[in-house]
């Protein structure tokens, strides 16, 4: 990658920040970040302007609209169309521009919703996604066919990875939008600071996932942007699932609430178990996870501390 220009979209956001901290550890100088301010992507004439003004070689996908399950079934609407017009607006502006490689960030909500664990790349099309997250799995899945139409039609090299449920520094704290394990820190870390000894959690506890840390994500893009030139969708993840109800108790633990976790199970568990097959990711262009859940959240919880309040 070096020498080449790429432009990253959603480059300022939770994982593009850190997507550009990789290319620039390879030494990638010429990186472009627009803003959503500047080129909003949903409008095709300005995609197509964002192409003719910074002529990127190759352009790597992540501006998203995204959230947890109160999120998705709060706005599927939102979520659907900011999804699928930003990925097809910018595939096919990169296209005409004769953009060299496109990398593609889909998302593990666009399995289906029982799809038997781990998720094999083979199963993406054997069912309809878990309801509360389909309008924005569909919509991801959506800019694959666009991708594999494209090389089919035109030769045009898009590639499409589907990371799993990522964490991390800079993630989103905020409990209205928030995934689970920052939406967990957050409740964790305030409770015991204010002396409360109980927090409520969403579901029965029960639902299982798996976590990447965003750091390894961000490795697993560029190596895969660097090495990987094929049409089938590739698994980025650990291979290693935990119950949610775990998963709040080892937060509980890491961040010192002692109090009790009262779990709602008026709200929903989304997907009952996910957990992806990573092998194709190792033998394709040879990404393996590097931090472990428990390294990974001590992080999350240590930067969560020092940095809430200064945004």
């Amino acid at each position: 990658m070096k020498g080449k220009r790429i432009l990253v979209t959603g480059g300022a956001g939770f994982l593009g920040s850190h997507v550009v901290e990789r290319f620039k550890d390879q030494g990638c100088a010429d990186l472009i970040i627009p803003r959503s301010r500047e080129y909003d992507l949903r409008n095709s004439t300005i995609a197509h302007s964002l192409l003719k003004d910074t002529k990127p070689d190759i352009v790597v996908h992540l501006a998203a609209s995204v959230g947890g399950i109160g999120a998705n079934r709060k706005n599927p609407g939102t979520l659907f169309y900011d999804n699928a017009a930003m990925g097809i607006h910018l595939i096919e502006a990169a296209r005409l521009a004769q953009v060299e490689k496109v990398i593609i960030c889909g998302t593990i909500c666009s399995y289906p919703k029982l799809t038997p664990v781990p998720f094999n790349e083979e199963a993406l099309w054997d069912g309809y996604p878990e309801e509360t997250n389909a309008p924005y799995g569909l919509a991801k899945k959506m800019l694959l066919v666009q991708s594999q139409a494209y090389r089919q039609q035109y030769g045009f090299n898009s590639i499409y990875l589907l990371p799993v449920n990522l964490y991390g520094p800079r993630d989103n704290f905020d409990l209205e939008s928030s995934h689970v394990i920052p939406a967990l820190i957050h409740k964790c870390v305030e409770a015991k600071e204010k002396g409360q000894q109980q927090i409520h959690a969403w579901g029965s506890g029960k639902a299982t996932r798996e976590f990447l840390y965003v750091e390894d994500a961000a490795e697993a893009i560029v190596m895969a942007a660097e090495k990987y030139d094929e049409g089938e969708p590739v698994n980025i993840g650990t291979g290693h699932e935990i119950t949610i109800k775990d998963l709040a108790g080892l937060i509980a633990e890491k961040t010192g609430f002692t109090g009790e976790i009262i779990w709602d199970s008026t709200k929903p568990d989304g997907q009952p178990r996910r957990c992806l097959d990573v092998t194709k990711s190792k033998s394709l262009f040879g990404f393996e996870a590097r931090t472990t859940l428990e390294e990974g959240l001590q992080k999350t919880i240590d930067w969560y501390v020092k940095n809430r309040g200064l945004s």
